[in-house]
């Protein structure tokens, strides 16, 4: 919502920073669109290298509409619910202290981009939350403040996810007989986290991305409170202390809305749950328990049942434009995975990268073209899918680790979501902004991390 934001004069003399920032805000249409132009894209290409029978396309199209409901929804509960979880009131009291740490614009980049990146090493769904509650926090405490590179380099802080413990890739391929573990069904391998995120060539990687942001976002940041873009801190204030409200007639009803047994009784069955599942070593953590676990906190937290159900209502306005773009995308995957003939447009961009690679430049050439496809598929696990069949072949038959070739495409995975609107629509829903704020900054993370999980593509070969 533009109107949240005060139009900046200047970019302060970062004339590189304002091209970018001026051409997302001239050029880039709403998400919505956005999606809308990927569909005719992809429909396009499809027609071009796989086949021109249009009521082939229109039947991929449509029924990829509704293969991504389950996770659109899986997404918009995650969202809600780690949401209102933050909305609780421990939770709000700790997180505006630790919004209070942050003394300048400076600090307050720093401190964000490094939370973020914790909270997404941790769970792809938390970091999105985080980034998005810190940001709000922040710009209520902070007048000089540019709120919306505030909030991009919250969403620069998830870029790491794809090498955290939630990694979709690293997550099928780990887990034996999983439809997703294309490498296991090529060449008998299940890779653990030993072969994946826990190794060196990506723990570096994250490290150096996260340590580089910092001075990036320093860079870009506009330095007098005249250029800034600033939010209107008290419309924050006000929506914040309305969703915290609660009041209940002292009716039969009403007790019953305040009744907190009823709350206990649901989170205990979730704890109970998990911890069978613990015991028995089948517990596995998908989105589902990401969901349940944020609900089970939410309800202790919130105390009675009134409070949670209105906390999370009022957090539902987030989810309206995320709703309306996600079956695009499963339109869109769904003409990518079309395969007539043996051929499908993301085995085709997939074969242009892999017909000049070596065992040196495989990973590479893996990375770059899953950047692209990334565009038209953000769906990690998805993606996988998509990619995996052409790349794991091609690997047995160059000798690469098939851990890095995983992970090359888990990393194109990341760095192409910087300008890729799909994932920034949660913390967009939350912070209340339109995706032209914060794209163009966009631009300099995804150069940034291109450039040193590239290099690690190419360097790591050597050593495996």
């Amino acid at each position: 919502m533009q109107e949240r934001l005060s139009a900046p004069r200047s970019f302060g003399g970062n004339r590189i920073t304002g091209f970018f920032v001026g051409l997302a805000e001239r050029y880039l249409p709403d998400a919505y669109l956005f999606a809308v132009v990927l569909t005719l894209i992809a429909g396009l290409l499809t027609a071009i290298f796989v086949t021109v029978d249009i009521f082939v396309l229109v039947e991929a199209w449509y029924d990829g509409l509704w293969n991504i409901l389950t996770f659109a929804l899986q997404m918009a509960l995650i969202l809600l619910t780690g949401y209102t979880v933050a909305r609780s009131r421990p939770v709000s009291r700790f997180l505006d202290w630790l919004a209070s740490k942050p003394q300048n614009q400076a600090q307050a980049l720093a401190f964000i981009i490094v939370v973020s990146s914790i909270a997404s090493l941790i769970n792809w769904g938390f970091g999105l939350v985080v980034a998005a509650i810190m940001a709000r926090y922040i710009g209520k405490r902070l007048e000089n403040v540019d709120y919306a590179i505030l909030v991009s380099a919250g969403y620069a802080g998830f870029i790491v996810w794809a090498s955290g413990l939630s990694s979709s890739i690293a997550l099928a391929v780990s887990t034996p007989g999983s439809e997703a573990n294309i490498t296991q069904q090529v060449t008998g391998q299940v890779l653990d986290f030993g072969r994946t995120i826990l190794t060196w060539w990506n723990i570096i990687p994250v490290v150096l991305i996260v340590a580089s942001l910092v001075p990036l976002y320093w860079w870009m940041m506009p330095k007098r409170p005249e250029h800034m873009r600033k939010v209107d801190r008290g419309l924050l204030a006000r929506e914040d202390e309305q969703a915290g409200r609660v009041e209940t007639p002292d009716t039969p009803a009403g007790k019953l809305e305040r009744f907190w047994p009823l709350n206990l009784a649901i989170a205990g069955a979730i704890f109970l749950y998990f911890g069978h599942q613990l015991a028995t070593g089948e517990f596995v953590f998908d989105f589902n328990a990401v969901i349940a676990l944020f609900l089970a906190v939410g309800l202790i937290l919130h105390w009675t049942p009134i409070s949670y159900v209105r906390s999370f209502t009022g957090s539902a306005g987030a989810m309206g434009p995320i709703a309306l773009q996600y079956p695009l995308y499963g339109g869109i995957q769904g003409l990518m995975v079309l395969t007539v003939g043996g051929t499908s447009l993301a085995g085709t961009i997939a074969d242009w990268f892999l017909a000049f690679s070596n065992e040196y430049t495989f990973a590479f050439w893996t990375f770059v073209s899953s950047n692209v496809i990334s565009l038209f598929i953000p769906s990690g696990g998805g993606h996988w899918v998509v990619q995996g069949p052409v790349m794991v072949p091609a690997a047995e038959q160059l000798g690469v680790d098939q851990g890095l070739t995983a992970m090359a495409v888990a990393w194109g995975e990341g760095t192409a979501n910087m300008v890729q609107p799909f994932w920034a629509l949660p913390i967009l829903g939350i912070v209340g902004l339109g995706i032209r704020d914060i794209m163009g900054y966009g631009v300099f993370t995804l150069g940034l991390s291109f450039a040193i999980y590239g290099a690690f593509t190419l360097i790591a070969p050597f050593f495996l």
